[in-house]
């Protein structure tokens, strides 16, 4: 009887979500600029446009029809509906003949208190190069409306400019799912709401980073089943936790009945490629790390875990505004020097300055996007290497002589170093955590590694390279840059 009553619930929750997605939103330009950030970049240069619209409709919230377990197999079912209105920002090609005909749609992070676009800003070359559309979505509350939990202040969309966004609304982060749902319709172009001009994009897949990668986590195990909409997920730093299926999240320290760690549902219905920086995979500040929801790769199912990186880096705080592609290498090189001071505060210990975090992304990205295409998963990689828990539970990385963490994601910053880098051991002001360490090796542990000095480095470097290259974790296309890189960050003094 039991079984009977929750296949009812089941079905009747089907039937409501498919009638509350069958009237498609409106969607409506904005003239002029959005606020959204686009560094020194100019998309003009680039063979792109950039395009706001207003997103309107009646969103769906969801509710559990089961337990929510570690095992990430949740069920849902449609519950309220709210009216909304929120943005979407496109930044696609304006040539159809230059679209590689995937759109990425990410899912807009909201822990500074206002809509960010962290995979854009880490990944924007790629995405500018290779001929993706982009839409960034802004999904949750806190960014339109303000309020909520936020690591930082910052001003939402309706204080920043409220002249042009005074009329957005967002009911609720328990709508915020079926609002990401109809941007993605939005993104193929479905019913009268197409976003993308004159490109039709064949593959649609969402992207998000940090609390937005978490909420993609719940997306993925409780909604994608109902809603199939993506043709993959690239979740990139998600940490152990997910927000309930009424979108109640623990971030903050929130009370929440969820598990503090959540596996990917085993039976993923498209690929699903997540990337895990060290601060991830450990966790911190009431943040548990995806360590606890570890699970082994599947067909459906890619886990990279980067060693030497931090969950929020150099190049997110200031090297990706100037990194166009023109700026030279030792531009670039100066805006990653190790600092204390990190979005106004003083950490410390200097912030993690490892490139590798926006190379592998990158790689993340052709990688999934050509799994959809061709049916060919992403390699596969190691996990980070860890010791056997001490007396008091506590676990740690496993390093080499360097002080570098073992395994994972190979990359020539780690294993041909210029310094141990760390995404855990910092501290001070609400972003200590996240930004991980940089300990640059001094000139006599550099003449021990390099006895040749910079010649031997950059040799030995350009080997490490070309093998990260060939296990397809760094695209050939960033390889020049990435030598001109390496060869302007060696120090030139004593």
């Amino acid at each position: 009887m039991r079984h009977l009553i929750l296949f009812a619930a089941l079905v009747a929750g089907a039937f409501a979500f498919v009638g509350a997605a069958a009237a498609a939103p409106t969607v409506t330009p904005v003239a002029g600029a959005p606020q959204f950030a686009l560094g020194a970049t100019d998309l003009a240069t680039a063979g792109y446009v950039m395009e706001e619209f207003f997103l309107a409709g009646t969103a769906t919230s969801y509710r559990r029809a089961g337990p929510l377990g570690a095992d990430g197999k949740w069920d849902a079912v449609a519950a309220d509906s709210a009216p909304y209105v929120t943005r979407i920002v496109v930044i696609r090609p304006a040539d159809a003949g230059a679209f590689n005909g995937t759109a990425l749609v990410e899912w807009l992070n909201v822990s500074g208190g206002m809509d960010a676009a962290p995979d854009w800003m880490a990944a924007h070359r790629e995405i500018l190069r290779d001929g993706y559309a982009y839409i960034g979505v802004s999904a949750q509350k806190v960014g339109v409306e303000g309020g909520g939990r936020s690591l930082t202040p910052g001003q939402p969309l309706k204080q920043q400019n409220p002249a042009r966004y005074g009329q957005l609304s967002h009911p609720g982060d328990a709508w915020a799912f079926d609002i990401f749902s109809e941007a993605g319709r939005a993104a193929r172009g479905q019913g009268s709401a197409r976003v993308l001009g004159p490109l039709t994009a064949r593959r649609v897949i969402a992207m998000g980073e940090s609390q937005s990668a978490i909420f993609l986590t719940t997306y993925v195990n409780a909604v994608d089943p109902l809603a199939r909409v993506y043709d993959g997920f690239l979740i990139h730093s998600r940490f152990g936790s997910a927000p309930s299926v009424e979108g109640v999240s623990n971030l903050g320290g929130a009370q929440t009945d969820t598990p503090p760690a959540v596996r990917f549902r085993d039976d993923l219905r498209v690929p699903v490629l997540t990337l895990l920086t060290e601060t991830d995979v450990l966790g911190g500040a009431q943040l548990a790390g995806y360590l606890g929801a570890d699970q082994p790769d599947g067909a459906n199912l890619r886990v990279w875990e980067v060693p030497g990186t931090a969950h929020a880096d150099a190049y997110l705080f200031g090297g990706w505004a100037l990194d166009t592609g023109l700026a030279s290498a030792p531009r670039v090189a100066e805006a990653l020097k190790p600092s204390r001071t990190v979005a106004g505060t003083v950490v410390a210990l200097p912030i993690n300055t490892a490139p590798q975090h926006h190379y592998v992304l990158e790689a993340a990205i052709k990688s999934l996007d050509f799994w959809i295409r061709a049916g060919e998963p992403p390699p596969q990689a190691a996990r980070l290497a860890m010791l056997p828990a001490g007396p008091a539970g506590a676990v740690r990385f496993d390093v080499d002589a360097n002080g570098n963490v073992k395994g994972g994601v190979r990359t020539p910053w780690v294993d041909v170093p210029l310094a141990r880098l760390s995404g855990v051991g910092n501290s001070g002001g609400p972003l200590g955590f996240l930004v991980g360490v940089t300990e640059p090796f001094d000139a006599t542990k550099r003449a021990q590694l390099y006895p040749g000095g910079k010649a031997n480095y950059l040799a030995r470097f350009d080997v490490a390279l070309r093998a990260s290259i060939r296990a397809g974790f760094i695209l050939p296309a960033d390889m020049e840059e990435i030598q001109a890189l390496a060869a302007a960050m060696y120090p030139e003094t004593p």
